[in-house]
């Protein structure tokens, strides 16, 4: 077990480091090669409108003008010892790891990021719990009430569910449930340790919205991977030696039935903690996603470079701790292990 747990860390590390290579060539290495001069890159770090001092004084300061060996060096160098920049006279410091230093805002990105990650870490870990429970619940009674009404409705709602954006189910829930029907109010962000009840029925909505559409796929996924399970031959010998129905279902069909289900839930969590775009946007919260969006618009290339790799560490910390659970979901994982 303790060997499986080193590989996975390893591997996990490997693809840090993979990912800040790629990462590193997309932002750096490609522009040069369509044609973009220091000076067109430095223009992605001032902002809009930069003048011909302010692209010259970064170009000098971000050493645009070196060989890509000399600026991987720097890039990589930052992330684990932090960085100094010139201001004339002035010298900031971005302590480490410094994803960047965004010029636009004259602040460190990561503590920008830092400052927005509770935002989305309460709208990803309280979406998570809704669609993982809630789908997986529907999966399983579908699939042992195959054909029924139940099974016909929630498969038809799932199928709504995955196909309608969120962009639409957020304003329509907006339209109806806040402002016509007051049933909720407006979404906003009130820290937990704050106010606990105000931060719940403030992110209640956020919640549901963003958990429609995964609970609509995990519904659909569970119920093809029970009705899978439920017709091999084991299942049919547990309830040949008089097992309970719910025996058979919780513990002989539903363990191997989870295990895509664990996968793709530590992807999705770690693909909504780098930042819910759309609901975040849909609701005004200002979390990771809708900073990343300004950043875009703002043409501040430092903050979508951090929250680039803010999300690749995200997904490796998820998934790394996915391949944890495997031997708890599937003993056979815990023996090859």
């Amino acid at each position: 077990m303790l060997n499986y747990i080193l590989r996975r860390l390893g591997a996990g590390l490997l693809l840090l480091a993979v990912v800040t290579a790629v990462t590193f060539w997309i932002f750096f290495v490609l522009p040069k090669w369509a044609g973009v001069t220091p000076r067109g890159m430095a223009a992605m770090y001032v902002g809009k409108a930069p003048t011909p001092e302010a692209l010259d004084a970064t170009v000098e300061r971000l050493n645009l003008d070196q060989p890509v060996v000399v600026q991987f060096f720097n890039f990589v160098k930052e992330l684990f010892f932090g960085a100094q920049y010139e201001f004339g006279r002035e010298t900031i410091e971005c302590a480490a790891p410094c994803l960047g230093y965004s010029f636009s805002t004259n602040s460190p990105v990561l503590e920008q990021l830092l400052s927005r990650l509770p935002v989305t870490m309460s709208l990803a870990l309280g979406a998570a719990v809704i669609w993982l429970i809630g789908g997986v619940a529907v999966g399983v009674l579908s699939a042992v009430k195959k054909g029924s009404l139940f099974d016909r409705l929630a498969m038809g709602t799932a199928l709504v569910g995955v196909s309608l954006p969120i962009y639409f189910t957020g304003l329509l829930a907006l339209a109806f449930i806040v402002h016509s029907w007051d049933l909720l109010e407006v979404p906003r962000y009130v820290p937990m340790t704050e106010d606990p009840a105000g931060w719940f029925s403030a992110m209640l909505l956020p919640w549901v919205t963003l958990a429609f559409l995964h609970a609509a796929q995990y519904a659909r996924q569970t119920r093809a991977g029970m009705l899978e399970v439920l017709g091999e031959d084991y299942i049919r010998t547990a309830r040949a030696k008089g097992l309970s129905e719910r025996k058979v279902i919780f513990k002989h069909a539903l363990r191997p039935t989870l295990t895509p289900i664990v996968t793709i839930f530590g992807l999705d969590v770690g693909l909504v903690l780098g930042g819910a775009v759309l609901t975040e946007k849909v609701f005004s919260l200002k979390g990771i996603g809708a900073y990343a969006i300004d950043a875009i618009l703002g043409k501040d290339l430092p903050v979508v470079i951090g929250v680039t790799l803010l999300g690749a560490v995200f997904i490796v910390i998820c998934n790394l701790l996915v391949d944890l659970l495997y031997p708890l979901v599937d003993p056979r994982v815990r023996v090859a292990g």
